[in-house]
Order: structure tokens, then C-alpha cells, then sequence
């Protein structure tokens, strides 16, 4: 008889540990420290007791109780209202058993930082007056949200992290592109900014895009990608673990910086972005800016001039993917032998530049590079039209270097170019058509092209020249 009353009082205390498990639950996403956007919808869920109706209680609005009913599958969302940046906060959901209250909540900016490895070089990596910068990381108003570095078959719910606050012990260890770019927009902005980081070295853009998106397109499906036992190739992968559970948290947008790993495949990488961009933005339910860094110069080895191909694609997807711009820095770069440029406070901030720009509305500092407009011949002479906003352009060199000139038979030619303005000149009398003109069009040549902000000029290679 007692034995049956030990398992009898067993299988109840299984049973309620099973319920409180069931009860009020949130993702990790939200957790104590967190930022949500400011003056927004944001959504909040979980998971819960089926037709459960839960409270949330937001202390920055408390006269707005927001109620929502737990589904049949013991899912939940809301939407809750935020008011200017400021804080700390407290956000409590409540149910008819127990609650579930987060501390130090910020209003503020969110942003997504994604890419590959120079998305994820840390301090600890090894960047520019890292320990320096480390010393200096105290930054109470940024907090971090670093998604560890996992894959999954399926797309998930939860990932396995948590919000920190920016510290020298937490700064060290997360992407240096994404801290430096928080900072500036927190001493500009005077508001909180929250960064979602998810970045892994090594990674193409397939792996950071839904499965069925790559492998259903008819050009995307046939990209090879070589195996490596220290990063996943596998379509969708990372956007199930490190993408999927974030949605559909709010952001203001995201910065993107990867390219490398798909130069092999360079033709096929605006559609592939194109397309992983469109993805997200459904996901996270509206149009988001979408900010890049163009790879930089580095000696890749590769063949058919793939690295400059696969920076051409990038500037094409300026005009493929709506509300998107891109940074170059090439004059960032200090070894082209080094894939990864060290500089990533300069990179982080002129990232962050262009945010201000482009979305707040505020000119803090250079960041646009000049772009081919127009290639014409005038006269025996070659007129190639920049286009961007500045005013003109300069040479640190004598000579331009990366600029280079060739005729129909291929030859290179050696010519005097002027710069005019926003115009470089080349004269070609006497010489054979159709010519082209390219800059930087290559592996890893560093041009001498700056704007008068010390911008340089994006990589370009005109098409053939014969016509006046």
C-alpha cells in the first residue's frame, strides 16, 4: 500500500512539474538588460498554459495593461507600446499563477549585425589598439545581445544566450564592427542602442538564407560551395539558429558584412542577397535598411578575377535591393595579405555614419564613395563621369593608382590621366578602339582615388568604348 502511495504521489508531482515547466516562458531574447526599440509596436511573446489569458504590464507606460490569450499549442504574442528612449525599466508578464518580470529594460535602437568573419572579429581576435579599446568599453548604454555560433537543421524558436551590458569583459568577445557601431550611435543619438550579433567566420550567404530559397532557384541551386569541418555550407543552417529565433523582435535595421566566402560564385550574389534580404524582411515584418561594407582588397589567389566580380555584385545590389547602401574601405586596409582589415573602429563608425545619415537624419561624418556614372569618348579623349555626393576628387599618388586603360586588342596602355572635378580624363588619340577603363578592378590593388572627405572611389570597369 505505501508503495502504490509513493507512486501515486510520484506521478503527481511529475504532473505539476510538468505544469509549472508549461508555465509562463519567454525566449531569451528577452531577458534582463535588454533594449527595445523606441517609440514602436514591439512584440513580445512565449510560451505558456493553453488558453491562458496573460497580463503584460510595461513600467515606462504602466497605464496600459496589454492582455493576450495563450494558444492551443502554448504559444503566445503581443504587442506593446514604446515611448522615447530613456530607462531602466522593468516589463512583467503576468498569468493567474506566476509572473515572469525583466529588470533594466532600455528604450532605444536595435539593430541586427550579421555577416562572416569580419562581422565577428573580437577584440580577442586581434584589432587595432585592441586592449586600448578594451580598457575603454565601460558603455553602460550599449548592451549587446551575442547569439553563439550554431546551426540547426529546422528553423528554431529560442537561442541560447543572453543580453549584457557593455563592459571590457563583454565588449572583448563580441564583433568589434558591431560595438564600435552601437558606441557611435549611442554618443550621437544620446539614447541606448542594443545590438543583435550574429556573425560567423568563414560562412557564405547561403547558409544565412532560407533553405528552400536557395535550393528551389534554378541558379542558386547550382553554386558549388567547398566543405570545411569548421563552418557549415548547408543552405538555411544559421538563418535557423542564429537568424529565426530573433524574429520578430523589433529593429530599425541591420549591417551586413560577408561577401568573401562567395566570390567563387560571384555572379549569382545580388540575387542570393537579394533574395536573403527579402526573407528577413518578411520575417521581421517590414522593410528594414540594410547596410553593407563592400569586401576589401586582398590577394584571394582566385581565378577569372573573381573578388572583383564579386564587389561589382555588391554595387549592383544597390540598385537591386530597395533601401540598401553600401561602405568602402579599402582605404582601411593595412595589409592586402590580411583578409581581415584591422581597423574596425573606423569601419564600425563610418557603418555608423551612414546610419545617422540615412536614417536619423543627422551628417556626422564622410562615409558615400564615389561611383561610375558614365564612360564616354569626346574628342580623343576619354571622359569618365563620377557621381556621389562630393564635390571633387584628388589623387595621393602622382600617378592614380589602380586606374588602368586598355584597347581592343586588350593591350594595356600607359596614358597621363587628369582629374577634373568629379571627372577623370584620359586621352587616347591615335589609339586603337574600343577602349576600357577600370579602377581597382582586381584581387587587392588599393587606388589613390579620395574624395576631398578622403572617401575613396568604388572599384568600376566600363564597358567597351568606341563611339563619339
Amino acid at each position: 500500500m505505501k508503495s502504490t502511495t509513493h507512486f501515486i504521489l510520484g506521478l503527481l508531482a511529475l504532473a505539476s512539474g510538468m505544469e509549472a515547466k508549461a508555465q509562463i516562458q519567454l525566449p531569451s531574447v528577452f531577458s534582463d538588460g535588454m533594449v527595445l526599440q523606441q517609440n514602436s509596436k514591439v512584440a513580445v511573446w512565449g510560451w505558456g498554459n493553453p488558453s491562458e489569458t496573460l497580463m503584460i504590464l510595461s513600467e515606462w507606460n504602466p497605464g496600459d495593461t496589454v492582455r493576450t490569450v495563450v494558444d492551443n499549442q502554448g504559444r503566445w504574442k503581443a504587442e506593446v507600446r514604446t515611448g522615447r528612449a530613456g530607462g531602466p525599466y522593468t516589463l512583467e508578464v503576468k498569468g493567474g499563477n506566476e509572473s515572469r518580470k525583466l529588470s533594466d529594460v532600455m528604450l532605444g535602437e536595435v539593430w541586427l549585425c550579421s555577416g562572416q568573419s569580419n562581422m565577428e572579429w573580437s577584440a580577442d581576435m586581434g584589432i587595432m589598439n585592441g586592449e586600448q579599446e578594451v580598457k575603454q568599453a565601460a558603455c553602460p548604454s550599449v548592451r549587446i545581445f551575442h547569439n553563439p555560433k550554431q546551426g540547426a537543421d529546422t528553423p528554431q524558436t529560442d537561442c541560447r544566450t543572453k543580453w549584457e551590458v557593455a563592459t571590457p569583459e563583454s565588449m572583448r568577445k563580441t564583433s568589434a564592427t558591431a560595438y564600435f557601431f552601437a558606441r557611435y550611435l549611442t554618443e550621437h543619438l544620446k539614447v541606448p542602442v542594443g545590438i543583435l550579433v550574429s556573425a560567423w567566420g568563414g560562412t557564405p550567404a547561403e547558409v544565412w538564407t532560407p533553405a528552400d530559397i536557395v535550393e528551389k532557384d534554378e541558379i542558386l541551386s547550382k553554386n558549388k560551395l567547398k566543405d570545411y569541418p569548421w563552418w557549415p555550407i548547408k543552405p538555411g543552417v544559421l538563418y535557423n539558429q542564429m537568424i529565426h529565433p530573433l524574429v520578430p523582435y523589433q529593429i530599425v535595421g541591420c549591417i551586413w558584412y560577408q561577401g568573401e566566402s562567395n566570390h567563387e560564385n560571384a555572379p549569382s550574389y545580388a540575387r542570393l542577397v537579394f533574395k536573403m534580404v527579402e526573407a528577413w524582411r518578411k520575417d521581421f515584418g517590414w522593410d528594414f535598411p540594410f547596410y553593407y561594407v563592400q569586401i576589401a582588397p586582398h590577394t584571394y589567389g582566385a581565378k577569372n578575377n573573381t573578388p572583383a566580380l564579386l564587389r561589382e555584385q555588391q554595387e549592383l545590389m544597390l540598385g537591386q535591393v530597395k533601401n540598401t547602401a553600401m561602405i568602402n574601405i579599402s582605404d582601411l586596409v593595412e595589409n592586402v595579405k590580411d583578409i581581415h582589415p584591422r581597423n574596425k573602429r573606423a569601419i564600425g563608425e563610418r557603418l555608423a555614419c551612414l546610419a545617422m545619415d540615412k536614417v536619423y537624419g543627422q551628417f556626422t561624418g564622410a562615409y558615400e564613395s564615389p561611383r561610375l556614372a558614365s564612360a564616354e569618348l569626346q574628342k580623343g579623349k576619354i571622359v569618365v563621369n563620377l557621381e556621389g555626393n562630393f564635390s571633387t576628387l584628388q589623387s595621393t599618388t602622382p600617378h592614380i593608382t589602380g586606374l588602368v586603360l586598355t584597347d581592343g586588342k586588350g593591350d594595356t596602355l600607359t596614358v597621363k590621366a587628369k582629374i577634373k572635378g568629379k571627372q577623370i580624363i584620359l586621352p587616347v588619340r591615335k589609339l586603337n578602339p574600343p577602349y576600357r577603363v577600370s579602377y581597382c578592378f582586381d584581387e587587392a590593388t588599393i587606388g589613390s582615388l579620395r574624395t576631398e572627405a578622403g572617401m575613396p572611389v568604388l572599384p568600376f570597369c566600363t564597358k567597351p568604348i568606341e563611339k563619339q
